[in-house]
């Protein structure tokens, strides 16, 4: 919009919008999202042991975790050892051919692995899996 001065002269308005601020605004949000979204990934924190062969699981399954304090977890609830295989067998909904996933911290004694996988033999629970993190080779 154009518009005459008292000199003669003819000037337009500022018709642009600033988008500096905007950009400042989402490029603040995107680092604060970066820095937050690996602590939201799991709730229990396991440093999982290391290994050359590892298969990629891109779907939700049931997941049993040992924590370094030897609690276990089926997904993010604590669970007793007595009710352990009750409590997946529930989560599975019936289909006992279903994968079961075991993360253990590399600071867990064997004994107490043992028992876990115990209890989800005697549950009649055959499909399971060891959730380990890839080797990183130099090179």
């Amino acid at each position: 919009m154009a518009f005459t001065t008292p000199q003669g002269r003819t000037q337009s308005s500022l018709s642009e919008i600033n988008i500096t601020p905007f950009v400042d605004v989402m490029l603040v949000l995107l680092v604060i999202f970066m820095l937050t979204a690996p602590i939201l990934q799991t709730g229990i924190e396991v440093t999982l042991p290391k290994t050359h062969t590892v298969k990629v699981v891109t779907h939700e399954r049931v997941v049993v975790t040992i924590d370094k304090r030897q609690t276990i977890y089926v997904g993010n609830h604590a669970v007793n050892i007595h009710l352990l295989g009750k409590e997946v067998r529930a989560r599975l909904k019936g289909d006992a051919s279903a994968p079961v996933y075991i993360r253990c911290d590399v600071a867990v004694p064997f004994g107490s692995f043992a028992m876990v996988m115990d209890a989800l033999k005697q549950a009649k629970l055959d499909n399971i899996d060891i959730v380990t993190e890839p080797l990183r080779t130099k090179g």
